[in-house]
């Protein structure tokens, strides 16, 4: 891995003093690391994952994680880059943008661009899709990666984010990249609590406002914790920093929408000394367009990018994404001498599309040629156990044991929504997955080793395809998915606040099948016979030092993944759908990271990503294409100071820059992206009156074209967000 050149140096340096975006930081290491272990986090709490509080940041806090890990463990121990945002900067965010990935592309240095759209196209972790959970469950499904798994509850609802960069078995399948857990939060006050939230922010232009109504009560007792909360989001239309409407996104926009969020969880302790917990969570979000303007192409030749015209869309419905779910969960925190916990969910996912009329949803036998409008919409279910149980000092003290099995059932299909057509047939996937881990502390050292083996059925009856691929029939069949999933680690805690690590791991996950399969055109296919359906495992080798006392921490580390069999989407220049490629990948990466409490007020934040893709040419050439802007993000620069300025009162003022790349030089896959700056600005007063915030995003009102975008594909020339102003009044009582 080559060194940062000079130039990032000083552009790092000049973040961490003057510039923005606050990084969670690392967590300073226990006082004797070679015996202490975290404590378990109190009954229906999370473990404590974010920086000192407001007014009283006079050290970083110790870090846990529970993601991966089935129970809460201190990040210390665990070999691999973790990022955990905590409620202060998704509270900063949310000042500023009801933008669910904004807090993500601010704060992960991994984590690209956000797309700014209901389609979260292009945002990828360290170059590969990341498995998104909610409270552990997944959201979407691997077998058609439909792109909207990033927008499925109001951020209101969530206490922390945990994110393992790099691709992981640890939760399933669809980890390539790494896994986002997004998890709710919970009562922290005794007795009943009620928080009402209002947020108005505005464009300055008569359709840009966007408002949110949110409700929340919060009960607890010494036994019982109840959390229940509703909101309601108005979005209008965005522009750009030239003051035009943005065009509508082609796969959905959250500009122009509404959205209503559900959330409620249960929890009792029972039991002696209250180790035993029983939780109950259930979730229903539903966005959807208003379906008051339409898109209007720009012109790449003259620099016009897209716009939105006010207008009647094609089609009788309007895009949407429908998330709901419940979950029941049990803790025994002394179960066979060990620890226990088991998991069973149930969850629906529809995430409808913008009508079209192109050639692939034509059909003679219902309309005229050329005159058929309709609208793709994904439907997926699943439904999910997991358990685990883990002992500590097992025959010896240090000795660590975890043992576990998941069971997966997932199914998914696609339709053509307004004549009912099947586009993809019924996709079944059921799994089992057992898995086993161990780790030892001797002294300052971890070492940790572990194995998961995934083994899956794929399901597909036989079926009929469109119009559009001949109509032919599909001999249905099922393919098996056997994967064996080791992962090896160690951390060294050094003297001063130093510690090292190293990990060799391996992430599975299922190519986006539904393609491949809805694109056979030729009589006489079976499923079986499908050469683009193979399982893709990713093997990722990570390296790292950190380096944390109580004021100030540091975070480096280089890593490998590579595939024999990735998955690359490209256009079919005819019908405008996508076409699914397997080819091999190399992508190498660096990323660092700081955080430093200058004063009792200040703190000072700072972050660098830079990722280079390899894949090849010609089919068995070498790996020698740079991978592009839809795989791998630009290198990536962020920065803050976060100002305790008044009792009560806080701002923090933010910048993200993306540098400009130019890939493939003189070949057919030449790619040329420009970069940008972005400043923010957040601040909060918390009064006897209620809590005050203000939030400006895009500060100086800067036109740009997102990266993804700047590279030509199917009407995708869109521009970023101008100047958001947004106004916020909590009241807690």
């Amino acid at each position: 891995m080559k060194k940062v050149p000079a130039t990032i140096s000083s552009l790092l340096f000049a973040a961490a003093s003057t510039a923005a975006l606050a990084q969670q930081p690392a967590a300073p290491p226990p006082e004797d690391p070679s015996t202490q272990s975290p404590k378990p986090a109190p009954k229906g709490n999370p473990p404590a994952t974010s920086p000192a509080r407001t007014g009283d940041p006079e050290q970083l806090e110790r870090i846990t994680i529970t993601t991966g890990q089935r129970n809460a463990k201190a990040v210390d121990k665990i070999p691999g880059a973790i990022t955990v945002i905590g409620q202060e900067e998704i509270q900063h965010t949310l000042l500023e943008t009801e933008d669910a990935t904004a807090v993500l592309a601010r704060t992960v240095p991994g984590y690209s661009e956000s797309s700014q759209a209901l389609s979260n196209t292009g945002e990828n972790l360290r170059g590969r899709v990341a498995l998104r959970l909610f409270d552990g469950i997944p959201q979407g499904s691997p077998l058609r990666e439909g792109t909207r798994n990033a927008t499925f509850t109001d951020m209101g609802v969530i206490g922390r984010i945990e994110v393992i960069n790099g691709p992981s078995a640890s939760e399933g399948i669809g980890a390539a990249g790494g896994i986002i857990n997004y998890i709710s939060k919970v009562p922290t006050k005794m007795g009943d609590e009620y928080s009402f939230t209002t947020r108005y922010g505005s464009q300055f232009h008569g359709d840009s406002a966007v408002w949110k109504i949110g409700a929340t009560f919060t009960r607890k007792t010494e036994q019982f914790d109840a959390l229940i909360s509703v909101s309601h989001v108005d979005r209008g239309m965005t522009y750009d920093g030239n003051g035009r409407r943005i065009g509508l996104n082609t796969s959905g926009s959250v500009a122009d929408s509404k959205a209503d969020n559900v959330f409620a969880k249960f929890g009792v302790d029972f039991g002696a000394e209250l180790g035993q917990r029983v939780q109950l969570s259930l979730s229903d979000f539903d966005i959807k367009g208003k379906g008051n303007y339409v898109l209007v192409d720009g012109d790449r030749s003259i620099g016009l990018t897209s716009t939105s015209e006010r207008g009647q869309p094609l089609g009788a419905k309007t895009e949407l994404n429908h998330f709901k779910q419940v979950a029941v969960s049990y803790r025994n925190d002394n179960f066979l001498t060990g620890n226990v916990a088991a998991d069973i969910y149930y969850a629906e996912q529809a995430m409808r599309y913008p009508a079209e009329d192109g050639a692939d949803r034509q059909d003679p036998l219902i309309a005229p040629i050329g005159t058929l409008v309709d609208q793709s919409e994904i439907r997926a279910r699943k439904k999910g156990f997991r358990t685990s149980w883990d002992k500590e000092n097992l025959l010896i003290k240090g000795l660590e044991l975890k043992l576990g099995l998941d069971l997966t059932a997932d199914r998914v299909d696609q339709r053509l929504a307004l004549t009912d057509r099947l586009w993809v047939p019924p996709l079944d996937y059921k799994s089992v997955a057992p898995f086993t881990q161990l780790s030892y502390d001797i002294g300052p050292l971890t070492v940790t080793g572990g194995f998961r083996h995934e083994s899956g059925r794929l399901s597909v009856d036989s079926y009929r395809t469109t119009f559009f691929r001949n109509r032919v029939l599909v001999q249905g069949g099922t393919l098996d998915y056997k994967s064996s999933l080791p992962n090896i680690g160690a951390v060294l805690r050094l003297p001063e606040g130093f510690s090292i690590f190293a990990s060799d791991s391996k992430g599975f996950t299922l190519p986006n099948v539904g393609i491949p399969l809805r694109n056979i055109n030729v009589p006489g296919r079976r499923v079986e016979d499908v050469s683009d359906l193979q399982a893709v495992v990713v093997k990722n080798k990570e390296v790292g030092i950190n380096w944390r006392n109580r004021i100030a921490s540091f975070s480096g580390s280089v890593y490998e993944s590579k595939t024999a069999l990735g998955t690359s989407l490209s256009i079919d220049p005819i019908s405008n759908d996508f076409v699914l490629s397997r080819v091999p990948t190399r992508i190498r990466g660096l990323e660092l990271s700081g955080d430093l409490l200058a004063t009792k007020e200040l703190k000072l934040s700072a972050l660098y990503s830079r990722i280079r893709g390899k894949t090849n040419f010609v089919t068995n050439g070498p790996l020698d294409k740079d991978l592009g802007v839809l795989d791998v993000n630009p290198d990536k620069i962020g920065g803050a100071i976060a100002w305790n300025f008044l009792p009560g009162a806080n701002a923090t003022f933010g910048a993200t820059k993306l540098l400009s790349r130019h890939l493939n030089q003189g070949t057919r896959s030449e790619e040329q992206t420009y970069g940008y700056t972005l400043y923010d600005l957040s601040a909060s007063y918390d009064t006897r009156f209620g809590k005050f915030g203000v939030g400006i995003e895009n500060l100086t009102d800067k036109f740009y074209v997102l990266s993804w975008s700047q590279v030509p594909g199917f009407r995708n020339y869109w521009a970023g967000r101008g100047r958001v102003a947004t106004t916020t009044y909590n009241v807690t009582f």
